[in-house]
């Protein structure tokens, strides 16, 4: 499983990125995906999840409102709006091991190199 992460930048506060993820191999189109990111010194958290199909979708509390994460055959994406300094991070895609996903960054099997976000104030 190749998972690549990409979209990354520097945004003001404020602004907007779109993250996407592929799956270039097409290998877990049948499993839950999920973003985290990891902020300098911080543990991985959680940011958003999507069920195998797309239907169903869990967010952190500090994201809600704000993100929307979708994917469409090999892709997952993230949008990410209203952007503030504390979400600079490494954002990192990933594979759960079953078709949902779930806040717990151990129901994860397979994980891309990470696209880094920087938002300036």
């Amino acid at each position: 499983v190749q998972l690549q992460a990409s979209g990354g930048g520097l945004v003001q506060a404020g602004g907007s990125l779109r993250l996407s993820c592929t799956d270039s191999r097409r290998t877990v189109s049948n499993n839950g995906m999920g973003w985290f990111r990891q902020a300098p010194g911080k543990e991985r958290e959680f940011v958003a999840t999507i069920s195998w199909r797309g239907g169903s979708s869990i967010y952190a509390d500090s994201v809600k409102g704000r993100f929307s994460i979708s994917r469409n055959n090999a892709k997952v994406y993230l949008q990410m709006n209203s952007l503030v300094p504390e979400d600079t991070a490494v954002y990192y895609c990933a594979a759960a091991r079953a078709a949902y996903g779930s806040r717990d960054v151990r129901d994860y099997r397979y994980w891309g190199q990470g696209t880094l976000v920087t938002v300036s104030s």
